[in-house]
């Protein structure tokens, strides 16, 4: 430190006005640039953020009987294993000789194999068991069996935790 003040004493008085000139300004657009800025994008975030949780709110507030009322269009916990379950609609919707295999996947997933089964009947069934169910696809692969119309897949099914 010392060695900079004494650079700065032996500059000439012009050269000392325009050192210190400049390093008000350097002090100035740090503070600017470094701190006041930033610090005004976060204020106008939290702003732009708390006005879409106040119309969020509102739109609570004046559709909270639709909402509670959607709430009965939830599946039913019938207790009955999603494998189970799977197995049991898939031969209800017409699948049953398609099915080939039903094996759980993971903590709640189901994963099921068909060959020859019918593609409108199964997007019927994938269809039944996410709306009436609460199964929804996690991944699938159809493949062409020997007739058109009908095909082959792997379908791996989770269940959504509410």
């Amino acid at each position: 430190m010392n060695q900079l003040i004494q650079w700065y004493l032996r500059l000439q008085e012009r050269e000392q006005r325009m050192v210190a000139v400049g390093g008000v300004v350097l002090g100035v657009l740090l503070l600017v640039g470094g701190l006041l800025m930033p610090l005004h994008s976060a204020v106008s975030n939290a702003n732009r953020r708390v006005d879409t949780l106040r119309d969020d709110l509102q739109w609570m507030r004046v559709n909270a009987t639709e909402v509670r009322a959607g709430s009965n269009l939830l599946p039913a916990d019938t207790g009955e294993a999603p494998v189970v379950m799977v197995n049991r609609i898939g031969r209800e919707a017409g699948l049953g000789t398609a099915l080939r295999g039903t094996s759980p996947s993971g903590a709640s997933g189901v994963r099921v194999q068909l060959e020859a089964a019918p593609f409108d009947t199964l997007v019927a069934w994938l269809a039944t068991l996410e709306q009436n169910h609460g199964l929804s696809v996690d991944t699938i692969s159809v493949d062409r069996a020997g007739k058109p119309g009908v095909v082959n897949a792997s379908v791996t099914f989770t269940q959504p935790r509410y």
